[in-house]
């Protein structure tokens, strides 16, 4: 009989249960793995990316799986990988984050954006471009909020542990390049929040990827209320007259036109915009279409998989449940509502200067989601104006913004990497 119950102990020793009883972390994450796979699945919020990266975050948190230990294969001197100890011991999610790590997922998921992105309604109306590099003040308004929070933080901490006797940890500030990190979630850009983070501050990966991605899927909630707050309702009615056709000569010479000034401006960007380019050439120019299908299709979704496991697997309870990743949800939040309200006020700067032909609606489509801001903009036009059809003339600061994160990508990798 002891034998037996000697057996059950064992059991009971090795198991996940004992783990979380252990450490009931591993609960709350679970239960926001759950949570994460809800939207995905009942309210198809960004399911492409959050489903695995959810999926993901449940296996990282269940005791004792195992299923990725990129923590025991990093340098303590250099914080570097040790890439041969996970070519030689690692596992399948170890193997795949290589390829998050070293930077590949993110410029390949932009090369099968830009199989599927037209830029039509940008080179139609280039001056949507302002709008998107508008909406690029969530990214550079929420660096310094980051950089300083620890500030106001620290000073809330004090009162409280001074004044009921509490013990709560002072927050340590966050550095130039966590901050930077931290900021990019503002452009609504979830492979660019990825390629950033892993160059400037791959300790923030799994909390800034798991915040970007949840905002993008959150734009038709945390959009219109900042849009209609902004706008009066004559502005929301403005119907904008039609946007001229472009020509195919025009769509092939604009990504070859783009990449070069770009990246001799901002090499950094290079590598994105360089990907967002070729994609869409291999769209406009018609003469590779089987290699068009796959990128835009088999490959893209290939990665996606790889990206999004990876990603949610480094999302273990003992680096995610901290203060630092709850300011990082909450600055990423204020990232995304400057960024929305940086598109809409430049909107009714344009609105004033061309005598009210402007929607500023369409400024809110300058954050790189696309194409759901852009939907959004269409939405919130069309319930006030059923004759309102934004949705080309939102395209326009759409695709500029996805341009824009990119640019302030390389801004920030060139002045803090």
């Amino acid at each position: 009989m002891s034998a037996f119950f000697d057996t059950i102990a064992s059991i009971w020793q090795n198991s996940g249960f004992n783990g979380i009883a252990a450490d009931p972390r591993y609960l709350v994450m679970i239960v926001v793995a759950c949570a994460l796979l809800y939207l995905a699945i009942v309210k198809e919020f960004e399911p492409l990316l959050l489903l695995p990266i959810a999926f993901g975050m449940l296996l990282a948190n269940l005791p004792g799986s195992g299923i990725i230990h990129m923590q025991f294969f990093i340098d303590t001197a250099t914080g570097h990988p040790l890439w041969t100890d996970i070519l030689n011991s690692g596992g399948l999610a170890d193997m795949l984050y290589m390829g998050v790590k070293l930077g590949i997922y993110p410029p390949l998921i932009f090369l099968g954006i830009g199989t599927m992105t037209d830029f039509g309604p940008l080179i139609s109306n280039p001056r949507s471009l302002l709008l998107g590099a508008a909406a690029q003040l969530g990214i550079f308004s929420t660096f310094f909020m980051a950089k300083y929070i620890d500030i106001p933080y620290n000073a809330v901490v004090g009162f409280l542990n001074g004044t009921f006797g509490w013990n709560i940890q002072a927050l340590a500030p966050f550095t130039g390049p966590e901050a930077a990190s931290i900021a990019i979630i503002g452009g609504a850009d979830g492979p660019t929040a990825i390629y950033v983070t892993t160059i400037l501050a791959s300790g923030l990966l799994g909390s800034i990827a798991v915040a970007a991605y949840s905002y993008m899927a959150l734009v038709p909630v945390i959009q219109p209320p900042i849009m209609k707050a902004l706008t009066t309702k004559k502005e929301r009615s403005i119907v904008m007259t039609q946007l001229r056709p472009v020509s195919r000569t025009e769509k092939i010479i604009f990504p070859i036109l783009c990449t070069i000034i770009i990246s001799l401006i901002l090499p950094d960007s290079a590598i994105l915009i360089g990907m967002l380019m070729l994609g869409n050439l291999m769209k406009e120019s018609g003469v590779v279409e089987r290699i068009n299908r796959t990128a835009g299709n088999e490959l893209m979704n290939i990665i996606t998989i790889f990206l999004g496991l990876s990603v949610g697997c480094t999302t273990s309870a003992g680096t995610f449940l901290t203060p630092r990743t709850v300011l990082i949800v909450i600055l990423g939040l204020l990232a995304f509502c400057f960024g929305t309200a940086g598109g809409v006020l430049f909107g009714k700067l344009m609105c004033w200067a061309t005598h009210g032909k402007v929607n500023p609606l369409i400024g809110s489509a300058g954050v790189s989601a696309v194409p759901m801001a852009a939907r959004v903009s269409q939405k919130v036009g069309q319930a006030e104006n059923p004759q309102n059809f934004l949705l080309m003339h939102a395209m326009g600061p759409n695709v500029a913004g996805v341009i824009g994160s990119a640019v302030a990508a390389g801004i920030l990798i060139n002045i803090f990497r």
